[in-house]
């Protein structure tokens, strides 16, 4: 059965190539950014552990990666930190989580103006090269990224960022998410596809692409 990315492979494995190093790249920098929100507010645990670098390498869950290519979905390797050694007690893991899809957004918004200066002025041109059609990919897979990260449901940035909008009286609702969280986000990825996420995709490609002029 077709499924992920492996159909792009027969059809277009020079688009393939372009989307694996794009998702690689996104995915370690996501990390990245993760671990070094935790080392700005004084946890030295990502730092200890290899975290804090741009070697991709270091960022990437093999069985993750592999399930990106047969199933078109996946995951990096978390960064660990501890919470309790962050600066703000109140909203240092939040500050954590939000650190990823933040950096995908920048990283959209960064491929997006420099697809601008790049781009053919003939927009009927037939071959755009492989720099302008890998800042297209890079752009929009960012933008996927920080959206299907900003869902609340464990082990995804949004569940953390509950803990600043759930007054405490309702944190009642992240033990329930930490226990069943990853089995509702299974279901819906095998039941819906994730369909729902696609109108906020492209609002937020749309906004990303004229911010950048393009």
């Amino acid at each position: 059965m077709d499924s992920g990315l492996l159909p792009i492979l027969r059809e277009d494995p020079l688009t393939f190539l372009l989307l694996i190093v794009a998702l690689i790249e996104a995915i370690a920098l996501h990390e990245y950014a993760h671990a070094l929100a935790a080392d700005l507010q004084g946890d030295r645990m990502p730092r200890a552990m290899g975290r804090l670098t741009l070697n991709p390498a270091r960022h990437l869950d093999p069985f993750g990666t592999i399930l990106i290519v047969l199933a078109g979905f996946g995951w990096g390797k978390p960064v660990e930190f501890r919470p309790r050694a962050l600066s703000s007690q109140r909203f240092g893991a939040a500050l954590v989580a939000v650190a990823g899809p933040l950096m995908n957004l920048g990283l959209a918004v960064t491929a997006a103006v420099l697809l601008g200066f790049l781009l053919p002025e003939d927009p009927f041109l037939s071959d755009p090269g492989v720099v302008v059609r890998f800042l297209a990919l890079f752009a929009s897979i960012n933008v996927v990224l920080a959206v299907f990260n900003l869902i609340p449901l464990p082990p995804l940035d949004g569940s953390r960022l509950l803990t600043i909008f759930l007054p405490p009286r309702h944190h009642n609702v992240l033990f329930f998410l930490d226990k069943y969280g990853f089995l509702i986000l299974i279901a819906l990825v095998l039941f819906t596809g994730l369909t729902f996420l696609s109108p906020f995709i492209e609002d937020v490609q749309d906004l990303v692409f004229r911010l950048a002029g393009v």
